[in-house]
């Protein structure tokens, strides 16, 4: 946290300026930029003409625009010096700043005072930083944006003009001023390739310009520009800046050729209006016109040959640096000096009739009294935007003149000027752009057609290919068709052999049933020849059954013809089905053709239109592909057709050899029944019985062949028929698993969208987020700081930032806000739950850093970010984690809705928890200063002490850490402020909280070497003993010695007067005192 920059009392101290002889023309300055001085010939043909600027007296109904335009007016107190402190000690101050109310009093006596109001009030005890901010920074963002600008210091002499603005903090870069500072951010914002930076640096001594930077060029024209009344100064000579390093150098080389004297009020007053002139020229192209264009602005586009014309932004920003003016017989001024102080009341004298007349919106404003009212005519009533610091001193030794000083403000707060911006079009820039597309394309193009030549090469050896092997394809499946139609004769023939075998054999069979019938007559004669034979008669009958049996065989026996006949005509519909596909392959052989045509065609086409030349290749080589893959299938199939065809050939042949074989068999046997039945023609009665067992068993077997015949043929045609049905499922299935292989590749393609679109946007809070751990404390400028410790209370409100630390600057935050915007609060909330420790810290950096600006605090607890804050100190035992949420709940408790609701989520007990598990320094600062802006609410005090905070906060004592142990002092001083409000205000009685165990280790730790630390330890103290109900507690443990010690040996001024007062107003303080 920076540490308060109080304006030195000593005013040879504040004015010191270093004398440097400026470097030749061809010295190197800075870190590498060359000091090029140039100087502006003024035109000879150049016509004057007076411009008076139109002006406009402000009032309470102007727009807001007018409020924009309205010159802001700060005033800032200055410190008494050594000698005002001793000649005035009896005496009031003579005015009472009240910066909370923007307000200052101007007091005639201790009874009567009068109000002002001013745009920001500052007291002695402001920094440079704050005053930088408030007053200037508006103007140099508004400078950066194409604005002309204006930031001048007025005021009696001595009142710290020249160290509010010139100040170059060598020693300390606390104290740089508003030049120093103005010119970083604009040489940090201004990018080196494109954009410009030139500064002049004038002084108006006795009524000459005179430059600053070029002492022999005196007595400088001021003309008017003929075409817009611009005021210029062509013979001043103008440096371009390289960096910073370099605008200090020539800065110091300029301050070193100032006049200044030594008087009575000031010895190192300035004799000379000095002002700093800044040029600064931006371009901008389209892309950049677009995202930094202005509400208000027209959004104008310029198109040549569909280009938007790059645009050339003009400002000025002026830096005026007046001398103060001064009475002699005050100043103690004589000989040269009483001239020098006359020229220097005659152009202020001039400055104050000129606001005088904007502010009452008289038709003449007289600009030309002087040359400096002339520079500054765009600064009071014209385009510029202005702003104004006041500088007063307190002494009520010079009332008249601090009056004078604040009436002069009042006057300029009711000039209002018009605020608009320089712009024009680069046709330069333009045109270049465009030679450099014109040579690219060319470039391209040439490309083109060499790439398209060898396609169309390409492609024309491809379709000679094809052909080739459409040629090839044909021929061989041509000598397939006929070798196939040979084997389908073969199989004809055969199958009619076949035929005519079974036809014979069915003849046969009718004669073995007629021969069998015969013998079923011989066997009943014999049956009558033998009677008496009962057994045989018996048998006979079986015989009979098993004959009736056989009949039925035979009828099987015509079935499996019948099933044979069924199968010849399969095999015709088989060459049906031949005949079809040769046909179907006359017809694909003639669709090729067709379309081998039309590519032909196609191609002629392509040659004639050249600019579809790209599209219609790469249609022909996708089409070429597919049907290169149809060809592949097509065979493939052909190939898997001629080897099921073989196959069922082959399976065929063996079926008919094996039926041959069999016939053989059956015919041989029937042989051997002939036989057998001529002898038992031939034989006798006796053997009959025995031939008729024989002819059953053939009969039998003979039925049990034709069965298995009839199964094999059954299970041959339902392997048939289970090999379609498989080949049919195959192909549904390979149809759906391409149809979901699809739907697979369209989900994966969506998921990988997603997943690129939730990195990019991770990228982006990486990138906006700074690397360091310490980039997420509190970017609250230190102004809130400053003010709290000039009103003697020592409890900022802020986190205490060591040296190390540093703000993130206001590119940073414009980052981290726009990706706020983008992505949504909500989501970057929702990332503090991710199981990615990386994205979870860096999602909690920028809610840390957002949670530093007072507009994003209500709508991070709106989200529920509290609560997922505190869910991560609960839950969390990364130490990263828990050292950024610590800081982002540190940076929510500075406001104070935001403090009841911490207490009320139980935010101490778990900040007092985080303390006690983690030994890291710095995670044990940023838990020590959350539980110190906690102290700085009186209400919440007994809820802190319950909850265990302030124990806790003792506790990270034991780190041993420096900006530890700050932060802790800091904690028991807004404790014991708070708490000593109170009881001054009569809303609380008795004795400290803080006496039991607190009291003891601030006594003990007063002599700490740590200046923030003793400072915090000694305002604590004080505040303890403001309550009377702790005088006792003192008395006894050594406090009033160290009182004592604290009102003679404190650092700050304000810290020993408070001491003092309380040792005064006790009286048992002041007792011990006089003993």
């Amino acid at each position: 946290m920076a540490s308060v920059v109080k304006m030195p009392s000593n005013a040879s101290n504040r004015y010191e300026k270093p004398h440097v002889n400026p470097p030749p023309s061809s010295r190197t300055g800075g870190t590498g930029g060359a000091v090029s001085v140039r100087s502006k010939t003024p035109s000879s043909s150049a016509s004057r003409r007076s411009v008076t600027p139109n002006s406009r007296s402000y009032t309470r109904q102007n727009d807001d625009d007018a409020e924009s335009g309205r010159v802001r007016v700060a005033i800032r107190l200055r410190p008494k010096n050594t000698e005002e402190i001793l000649s005035d000690a009896d005496f009031f101050d003579c005015v009472e700043p009240q910066p909370e109310l923007k307000k200052l009093k101007l007091k005639k006596d201790n009874w009567s005072s009068e109000p002002y109001r001013f745009d920001e009030v500052f007291t002695e005890s402001a920094s440079q930083k704050r005053v930088y901010e408030a007053v200037a920074k508006p103007v140099v963002e508004g400078v950066l944006n194409g604005y002309n600008g204006t930031i001048m210091a007025y005021g009696q002499t001595g009142t710290g003009k020249t160290f509010t603005l010139g100040k170059l903090g060598k020693d300390d870069a606390s104290e740089r001023g508003i030049m120093v500072r103005a010119l970083e951010d604009i040489i940090s914002s201004a990018s080196a390739a494109s954009d410009s930076i030139e500064i002049s640096y004038l002084q108006i001594y006795m009524e000459s310009v005179q430059d600053l930077l070029a002492p022999e060029k005196v007595n400088i024209p001021i003309v008017e520009d003929p075409k817009n009344g611009e005021v210029l100064v062509p013979g001043a000579a103008v440096v371009n800046i390289q960096n910073v390093d370099h605008f200090l150098e020539v800065l110091q080389i300029g301050e070193a050729n100032r006049h200044a004297a030594n008087t009575k009020m000031n010895t190192e007053s300035s004799r000379s209006h000095a002002i700093l002139m800044v040029s600064l020229r931006r371009s901008f192209n389209d892309k950049e016109e677009n995202n930094t264009s202005f509400q208000g602005k027209d959004d104008r586009s310029v198109l040549v040959g569909g280009h938007v014309i790059p645009t050339v932004r003009k400002s000025k920003l002026l830096i005026v640096d007046l001398a103060g003016s001064e009475r002699l017989d005050k100043s103690g001024s004589e000989g040269h000096l009483v001239e020098e102080t006359k020229f220097i009341n005659l152009s202020l004298s001039s400055l104050g009739k000129c606001i005088n007349a904007l502010a009452e919106n008289s038709p003449h404003i007289p600009t030309r009294d002087s040359k400096l009212t002339r520079l500054l005519r765009d600064s009071f009533g014209g385009s510029a935007r202005t702003s104004l610091i006041v500088t007063i001193g307190p002494s009520s030794r010079h009332y008249t003149e601090t009056a004078s000083t604040i009436m002069f403000g009042q006057r300029a707060m009711k000039v209002v000027n018009f605020v608009k911006m320089k712009e024009e079009l680069d046709y330069e820039s333009l045109c270049r752009k465009l030679e450099n597309q014109i040579d690219i394309l060319t470039k391209e193009v040439d490309r083109q057609q060499k790439s398209k030549a060898d396609n169309t090469l390409r492609l024309e050896n491809n379709l000679r290919e094809c052909q080739n092997s459409f040629e090839e394809a044909k021929r061989s499946l041509t000598a397939r068709c006929e070798l196939l139609e040979r084997d389908k004769s073969q199989l004809e023939i055969k199958l009619k052999d076949m035929i005519k075998e079974l036809n014979s054999q069915k003849d046969h069979n009718d004669l073995v049933c007629k021969e069998v019938e015969r013998l079923e007559r011989s066997s009943k004669y014999c049956e009558s020849l033998e009677k008496e034979k009962s057994k045989l008669e018996f048998e006979l009958k079986d015989v009979l059954e098993k004959l009736e049996f056989q009949k039925n065989q035979n009828n099987l026996l015509h079935d499996e013809i019948a099933r044979l006949e069924l199968g010849l005509e399969h095999n015709k519909q088989y060459e049906v089905e031949t005949s079809t596909y040769k046909k179907v392959l006359a017809d694909t052989t003639q669709m090729y053709e067709k379309k081998i045509a039309e590519l032909m065609s196609n191609l002629e086409e392509e040659r004639e239109h050249s600019n579809s030349v790209e599209k219609q290749l790469k249609s022909m080589e996708n089409l070429l592909s597919e049907r290169q893959k149809s060809m592949e299938q097509y065979q493939t199939e052909c190939a898997a057709y001629q080897k099921a065809l073989a196959e069922t050939t082959q399976m065929y042949e063996q079926k008919n050899n094996e039926l041959v074989v069999q016939l053989e068999d059956e015919h041989t046997r029937c042989v051997g029944l002939e036989e057998q039945v001529k002898l038992l023609k031939r034989a006798s009665s006796d053997h009959q019985s025995s031939l008729q067992i024989e002819g059953k068993k053939e009969i039998d077997d003979l039925k049990m062949k034709l069965q298995e015949m009839t199964q094999l043929h059954e299970t041959n045609l339902d392997e048939l028929k289970l090999v379609k049905t498989e080949h049919y499922k195959l192909s549904s299935e390979k149809a759906r698993l391409g149809d979901e292989l699809q739907a697979v590749r369209d989900a994966l393609s969506l998921e990988e969208k997603r997943r690129k679109t939730v990195e990019k946007e991770l990228s982006s809070i990486k990138n906006a987020v700074p690397e360091s751990e310490d980039d997420f404390e509190d970017k609250r400028p230190s102004m809130k700081e400053n003010i709290a410790r000039g009103s003697n209370t020592g409890a900022p409100l802020g986190l205490h930032n060591s040296n190390k630390s540093r703000e993130m600057n206001s590119f940073q935050r414009t980052t981290i806000a726009k990706i706020c915007e983008e992505v949504g609060l909500q989501k970057i909330l929702t990332l503090l739950q991710s199981t990615d420790l990386d994205v979870q810290t860096h999602a909690v950096k920028v809610v840390a850093n957002l949670a530093a600006e007072d507009i994003n605090q209500e709508k991070i607890v709106q989200e529920g970010g509290l609560d997922a804050l505190l869910i991560l100190l609960r839950t969390s035992q990364n130490t990263t984690l828990l050292r950024v949420a610590s800081g982002a709940i540190a940076n929510l408790a500075m406001n104070e809705p935001n403090q009841a609701l911490i207490m009320g989520k139980g935010g101490a007990a778990l900040l007092a928890h985080t303390a006690s598990k983690t030994d890291d320094p710095q995670t044990l600062r940023m838990v020590a200063g959350a539980i110190a802006n906690l102290c700085g609410n009186e209400k919440l005090h007994l809820l802190l002490i319950e909850q265990g905070g302030i124990r806790a906060l003792l506790g990270m004592v034991r780190s041993g850490n420096n900006d530890v142990i700050a932060q802790v002092a800091r904690g028991v001083a807004n404790f014991a402020k708070c708490e000593s409000r109170a009881i001054t205000q009569g809303h609380k009685k008795g004795r400290s909280l803080l006496m039991d165990g607190v009291f003891t280790w601030l006594l003990a730790n007063s002599n700490t070497t740590s200046i923030s630390t003793r400072r915090h330890i000694e305002l604590a103290l004080c505040h303890l003993a403001q309550n009377e109900d702790n005088t006792k507690d003192f008395m006894t443990n050594g406090g009033v010695t160290q009182l004592l010690k604290i009102s003679v040996e404190s650092s700050r001024e304000d810290i020993r007067d408070l001491a003092k007062k309380i040792l005064r107003l006790n009286r048992s303080f002041k007792a011990v005192v006089q003993q």
